[in-house]
């Protein structure tokens, strides 16, 4: 696939850019027949739209998505499903001093270099803007998803220095994270957050941050063995988001200093559901096959993949995301032809990625997971 394309057998192919009249994607591999409509995408924009306060970009888009193929009567159809959102609120003006100069921490300059030019209003290609397209096929691979009972959601867990409580651990309300406009699931937290945000942004600065995923109801057995392991193509995934600097699985960097003893997850009798028209017990993952036996886990520090392979236990992993790069603080860069110039970024920027990223990580997740359990048919008789 191209540099724009995702996924072998549910793909996507997003389009335009920051400033552009519209930017989209182009769905194709999704089976006839799935319930979806034109308010599934407005949801999950909605929830990635800029202009939402708190951390947020002042630049307000209502990111109106339009369907122009692939459903009909509330079902997909099994054809290409093409979805475009017109951009309506761009300030290009505010980015004519960026014409020659490359701004600290963006890809300016690297662009550049590949490609010869660039269109420097607000990053073209490279804004987080393009993950609209990504959002609005995520809905698509959540709804595809959601017919074998597999859930995506993911949060805000630590941002500008600050952890929220972990899934398990008192305070933890994933309810609460959709409530506040950093979705982090403690309230106290998330004001504790807020106000550092308010600060950095005061001082013409910005903030990282972590986001979580848990995927729930995943069957065992997708992946494959060796290059095309599950977690190494959510790996990929993840940092195909612009800003992400890591991605760990389960105990992520504690396993390093931990040691087998502790960090081996022991196979455990498990009763799983009844499999449709069977009488014996099946590993409850009818969308791959019926003959796993009851098999479980009694701790998940591999976050739910073994083997580069789906244990059927909740799938979980965390992404960090670098701070913002666009600061309103003077800098240091250079030019086209080398010389130092000093720098003040204009336009609207966020100060912290990770509410807005929430949205994108997990369309990655169901996307990357929609390819997989189709792909998976193919893997046994």
């Amino acid at each position: 696939m191209g540099g724009s394309s995702f996924g072998t057998v549910f793909t996507v192919t997003t389009f335009g850019e920051s400033h552009g009249p519209a930017l989209g994607c182009v769905i194709d591999g999704c089976p006839a027949g799935v319930p979806f409509s034109l308010e599934d995408i407005r949801r999950e924009l909605s929830r990635r739209r800029p202009g939402g306060g708190g951390p947020a970009t002042t630049r307000s888009e209502p990111d109106e998505p339009e369907i122009l193929s692939g459903v009909f009567e509330g079902r997909t159809l099994g054809t290409p499903i093409a979805v475009i959102v017109r951009n309506t609120s761009q300030r290009s003006g505010d980015y004519d001093n960026l014409k020659d100069l490359y701004r600290p921490g963006h890809a300016d300059w690297v662009w550049e270099a590949k490609y010869g030019f660039r269109d420097h209003r607000g990053g073209g290609r490279s804004s987080g803007r393009e993950t609209l397209g990504r959002v609005a096929a995520g809905a698509a691979a959540k709804a595809f998803l959601a017919g074998f009972g597999v859930t995506v959601r993911a949060w805000t867990s630590s941002a500008a220095g600050i952890d929220a409580p972990g899934a398990g651990e008192s305070g933890f309300d994933l309810e609460e994270a959709e409530r506040n406009p950093l979705r982090v699931p403690n309230r106290e937290t998330a004001e504790r957050i807020l106000k550092v945000i308010e600060e950095l942004r005061s001082g013409g600065d910005s903030a990282g941050g972590i986001v979580s995923c848990a995927v729930t109801g995943l069957p065992p057995g997708l992946g494959d063995p060796v290059f095309g392991k599950l977690d190494a193509r959510l790996a990929g995934a993840m940092l195909s988001i612009g800003a992400t600097k890591a991605v760990a699985f389960g105990a992520g960097f504690a396993a390093a200093s931990s040691r087998g003893s502790l960090q081996n997850d022991r196979p455990v009798p498990k009763k799983y559901p009844m499999a449709p028209g069977s009488d014996t017990n099946t590993a409850g993952c009818n969308a791959i096959h019926t003959s796993v036996p009851g098999i479980g886990y009694e701790t998940n520090n591999a976050g739910g993949v073994l083997g580069g392979i789906s244990t059927g236990m909740p799938l979980e992993f965390t992404v960090a995301f670098k701070p913002i790069a666009s600061i309103s603080r003077q800098q240091k860069t250079v030019d086209r032809v080398g010389n130092v110039r000093d720098l003040v970024i204009q336009g609207r920027h966020d100060v912290c990625v990770c509410p807005r990223a929430v949205p994108v990580v997990e369309a990655m997740t169901a996307l990357t997971l929609a390819d997989l359990l189709l792909l998976n048919r193919s893997g046994r008789v």
